[in-house]
């Protein structure tokens, strides 16, 4: 019955982010008194994540390492120059160019290998792409954040460093230890992590709304626009890396998903923790606009 529950939460994300959204913005004081509480529900996210990997997963990074790491590449390489790029060209005020570099910055969403399965793509190549982004986002996010964004404002490099190993690493780690021990213990309670990534997810996506309650009235549809256009921006060019890589169609199309949906979950909190509210925004439309494209790719994929 759990099971199923969460397996109903899971295939609904974009529901239940919904749900939150009109919930922050209807009831803001509801969301806002969870704030303080926030990095530990992301931990624990990321520690359900644990118990979805396996090791198999990384047998496959080191089996293709070749293209995992061309995938790889994209991701970065791509991502937080198109978040630079749309601040840039709609010329955003500082706070909001920020809150789009870091969303281009952070690694790709665990939401992605679903969608890869939907879609009819490589899911063992999406795993291993969304675990090693993962893992080496303390070191990038940062890295990229820092190259695009201290011009204009000061990026405290090892400080979300340190945030991204206690929220991501080391809870994915833990997890997967955990998992692998008392593996015939746990089997049936796995289901339920991926549901608590989506109402996080939603959650966070819900507290953003509530904590801009105010200024998102005055939020011009110019930073809709520039979600909507980065958003394509990683699904046009992941796809593309893929034919310039000369990979097989399956994998083109799981490049395109997990290069164009992001862990804007993290991205928000990155941006709640380290900087402002406001910086958040940009992460949270993306989190709402990703999943939505990235379905409907799935749904005209799935059919060819």
């Amino acid at each position: 019955m759990i099971n199923r529950i969460a397996s109903v939460i899971t295939k609904n994300l974009l529901l239940c982010v919904i749900f939150c959204v009109i919930l922050g913005y209807a009831y803001p004081e509801f969301l806002i008194k969870l704030k303080p509480y926030n990095d530990w529900f992301f931990t624990l996210t990321m520690f359900g994540i644990g118990f979805v990997l396996n090791f198999e997963d990384f047998i496959y990074v080191f089996k293709k390492f070749y293209i995992v790491l061309l995938g790889t590449l994209a991701q970065f390489l791509i991502m937080p120059f198109g978040g630079w790029l749309a601040g840039k060209i709609f010329g955003f005020e500082e706070t909001l160019k920020l809150g789009f570099i870091i969303t281009g910055a952070v690694p790709g969403a665990m939401a992605s290998n679903i969608i890869s399965y939907l879609a009819k793509a490589d899911v063992a190549y999406s795993i291993a792409l969304t675990t090693t982004s993962t893992f080496l986002s303390p070191v990038l996010t940062p890295f990229f954040t820092y190259i695009y964004a201290s011009s204009f404002i000061k990026i405290e490099f090892w400080k979300m460093f340190l945030s991204i190993i206690r929220m991501v690493v080391l809870p994915v780690i833990l997890g997967l230890i955990i998992k692998t021990k008392l593996k015939h213990k746990v089997k049936n309670f796995i289901d339920i992590f991926p549901a608590m990534s989506s109402i996080f997810i939603a959650f966070i996506c819900g507290l953003v709304v509530a904590l801009n309650r105010d200024v998102l009235s005055k939020i011009n549809l110019l930073v809709v626009l520039a979600v909507i256009l980065l958003n394509f921006w990683g699904l046009f060019l992941g796809y593309l890396a893929g034919i310039v890589y000369g990979l097989s169609e399956d994998k083109r199309r799981t490049l395109s998903i997990e290069v164009g949906m992001q862990n804007a979950g993290l991205g928000a909190v990155l941006s709640l923790k380290h900087f402002s509210s406001q910086v958040a925004i940009p992460s949270a439309f993306f989190a709402t606009f990703c999943i939505i494209t990235a379905s409907f790719l799935a749904k005209v994929w799935s059919k060819k």
